[in-house]
């Protein structure tokens, strides 16, 4: 018979315990509650010890309970997909050990959520055009490829120059990554530049944002949107859990980081 440990979605400070429904991660239909010590809480529910399955499902229901919990609390620490303790007297005790810790955390995030914008080109053909004008290497040494017959120069060329350009691209985009945070500098209290995917995509970042100044953070959007109209498309996303902010790491057995 399998047996049941604890999944840990998340950390809140609570007077009172909470009961979330049967949302939990594993599609089982598990409650979602609170395993408390002294006003601290983690957000668990019961999860087989011996299998846990990595798949969109269970990040999305991960993420799902926490949205959930952001609901009803203005200070939500988020615990790394896949978290699992054996029982709740481990968890009683990880919070004994480290209360002054999750304390502090908590009140340095409260009424704090994450947003997310991503920035892609429209014309990359335009792009490219752009990155031909500016560089003046590049522009000699696509008349050289142009000039020459000896196919194995030719071809040294040609890779020279498919290098340059992927250097002057990644130069391009945290140039203009660069324009499209300062707008956001005045508003939010951090940010987090991730990696970009494909040749388009010139933005993804992550904003720490006060809970009441989403108005604001709209308005800025709408503006850029705006301004690169002929240009750019942004993705922009609702409140999310601050998973670029706070990333703690809880190892089952030992407890500790």
């Amino acid at each position: 018979m399998q047996r049941d440990g604890k999944y840990i979605y998340c950390i809140i400070a609570s007077e009172y315990d909470a009961n979330l429904g049967a949302i939990g991660v594993g599609g089982r239909g598990d409650l979602v509650s609170t395993i408390s010590f002294d006003g601290l809480c983690m957000v668990v529910s019961d999860h087989p010890l011996s299998r846990f399955v990595v798949n969109p499902e269970n990040m999305l229901a991960h993420q799902n309970v926490i949205e959930v919990v952001m609901k009803e609390f203005r200070s939500v620490l988020p615990i790394r997909f896949g978290t699992i303790a054996a029982t709740p007297d481990e968890i009683r005790n990880l919070l004994n050990r480290r209360y002054s810790e999750f304390m502090e955390l908590l009140q340095q995030f409260e009424n704090k959520v994450e947003l997310n914008v991503r920035g892609t080109w429209k014309n990359m053909g335009m792009i490219y055009h752009e990155i031909d004008q500016e560089h003046v290497e590049l522009q000699k040494i696509r008349a050289e490829i142009q000039n020459t017959d000896d196919k194995e120069i030719k071809k040294l060329k040609i890779m020279e120059a498919g290098k340059m350009v992927e250097h002057a691209l990644i130069e391009k985009k945290q140039q203009e990554a660069e324009n499209i945070i300062d707008a956001f500098r005045r508003s939010v209290f951090d940010f987090k530049l991730n990696k970009t995917t494909g040749d388009a995509m010139f933005l993804n970042s992550a904003f720490l944002v006060n809970s009441g100044r989403e108005v604001e953070f709209d308005n800025i959007m709408a503006d850029l949107g705006n301004k690169y109209e002929d240009r750019s498309d942004f993705a922009y996303t609702t409140q999310l859990p601050i998973f670029n902010f706070v990333d703690l790491k809880i190892f089952p057995e030992k407890w500790e980081i």
